[in-house]
């Protein structure tokens, strides 16, 4: 790429004066890739609903703490995710690998709230340690977690931020003691735009340096 940012010919537009599809267009096809949560809740009877979201990410460690965009049904109705956190605070955020991929994108059909995703798609649920909603057997890794703030920013989207209580994964994913992730054996996917998601299989390091002045002085 030898283009500049400055040079004509490029993208040159105020988010004010682009419609609401247009600005999704846009954001979601540059913020790339985005990580993947499959959060389960629990419904007032005791259903547990799962739905993906890539409006998602990790926000500190201390407090450690996810965020997650959440997105009405229109006209005011809440989607089953919005309305169990807002009820109980308790959500479980199921990391997204490439082996649960497809039942990620299935548990994204808008579904009758009596019926459970995790069953329709071949799913399983496994109890969780500390929130009422259980994780999903079958992913990679889970983190419980409870609402620490929920923004309601428009009548359509709300800002949820939850505190991790908990954290699990599957054997080889984490290393218990040392903490290290082994990617190979995680291997996640992102969302990219549309129906486009990435793997994460071509990688490579930058080490972080410091400053030093006999390199970075002018």
């Amino acid at each position: 790429m030898t283009e500049r940012l400055d040079a004509p010919g490029g993208l040159d537009r105020a988010m004010a004066a682009m419609a609401n599809g247009e600005r999704y267009k846009l954001l979601t096809g540059l913020v790339v890739p985005r990580p993947i949560a499959l959060v389960t809740t629990l419904s007032p009877g005791g259903q547990v609903n799962a739905a993906p979201f890539s409006f998602f990410n990790v926000f500190s460690e201390d407090p450690p703490l996810v965020i997650l965009g959440l997105q009405s049904k229109g006209q005011g109705a809440l989607k089953d995710t919005t309305g169990n956190v807002r009820r109980t605070g308790d959500f479980v955020v199921n990391l997204v690998s490439e082996e649960i991929a497809e039942q990620m994108n299935l548990c994204a059909i808008d579904f009758p709230p009596e019926i459970g995703e995790l069953e329709t798609v071949g799913l399983t649920p496994t109890p969780s340690q500390t929130v009422a909603p259980p994780a999903i057997a079958e992913a990679p890794a889970a983190l419980e977690c409870r609402q620490f703030l929920m923004l309601n920013v428009t009548p359509e989207r709300d800002l949820l931020i939850g505190e991790v209580l908990h954290a699990r994964a599957q054997p080889g994913v984490v290393h218990p003691e040392a903490l290290y992730t082994d990617l190979d054996r995680y291997r996640p996917v992102g969302r990219l735009f549309a129906d486009l998601y990435s793997r994460q299989h071509d990688r490579f390091a930058l080490t972080r340096e410091t400053y030093d002045p006999a390199r970075h002085s002018r």
